[in-house]
């Protein structure tokens, strides 16, 4: 089976402004042509200017979280059929700063999943474990089982992406050793084939924590990794370029 295009999405989390749609414009200018899909996931309130902006270009816009429900009585939340109204074609969803600061569960991570798909919109679903779990020997079965739980049924023939990022390298500069990305996408990559069979072979299993111009080529050619989750370095455009032309 034909391996997946890697994707490398920009997760802009609580930052930019109007401003900032600068490096948005030139992020687009310069990964066109390039391998890899590109994708960039500002706060809610970019996404329509954003997506207006980089109409034409290869470079997709993305959520970075969306609610269960489409529509209702929640105060401040999004939904996945907002986003995708607003000119969203992705959306980031259980990455672990919504788990450990908003006690997201597997199975609330699922339902977040399904409203997605039911918007039209491609999930970048997020894994990972902490350090105390890493050092305890618990990453893989702590992992795999995040997949097990917040994949449904429904992505059984439906463009989606898994993102592994272990905790303790969000935001920390500190990163696993190529062996350790290594194992933890195989398991990763194991666990899908459990799920959904041979189609799994078609999914991306990105990478996330601290990926940055210098260790990106290094990261992005390793066993399994199809593409990375990049918060940070996502913000300038000359650092995103640099990671997006490691490939």
């Amino acid at each position: 089976m034909t391996a997946p295009r890697p994707l490398i999405a920009g997760n802009w989390k609580m930052n930019g402004l109007r401003a900032s749609l600068v490096e948005a414009a030139a992020i687009a200018e310069g990964a066109a042509g390039c391998a890899a899909r590109v994708a960039i996931c500002p706060p809610a309130v970019l996404i329509h200017l954003m997506s207006e902006l980089l109409a034409g270009t290869e470079v997709l816009v993305g959520g970075q979280d969306a609610h269960w429900e489409d529509a209702g009585a929640f105060t401040g939340d999004v939904s996945a059929r907002m986003l995708a109204d607003a000119g969203a074609k992705l959306v980031i969803l259980g990455h672990s700063e919504r788990r450990s600061g908003w006690g997201e569960t597997d199975a609330m991570v699922a339902r977040k999943v399904q409203a997605a798909l039911r918007a039209g919109l491609e999930p970048i679903v997020c894994v990972g474990e902490m350090l105390e779990q890493r050092n305890a020997g618990q990453a893989a079965p702590i992992v795999t089982e995040q997949v097990r739980g917040s994949l449904p049924a429904e992505l059984a023939g439906r463009p989606f992406c898994v993102a592994y990022e272990p905790v303790w390298a969000i935001g920390t500069g500190l990163t696993p050793s190529i062996a350790e990305i290594e194992e933890m996408h195989r398991a990763v990559r194991a666990t899908l084939g459990e799920k959904f069979g041979p189609a799994a072979e078609a999914v991306p299993i990105l990478y996330g924590g601290s990926v940055k111009p210098g260790n990106a080529a290094e990261i992005l050619h390793a066993a399994e990794v199809g593409g990375a989750l990049v918060g940070g370095a996502s913000l300038k455009a000359a650092d995103f370029l640099a990671i997006v032309r490691a490939l």
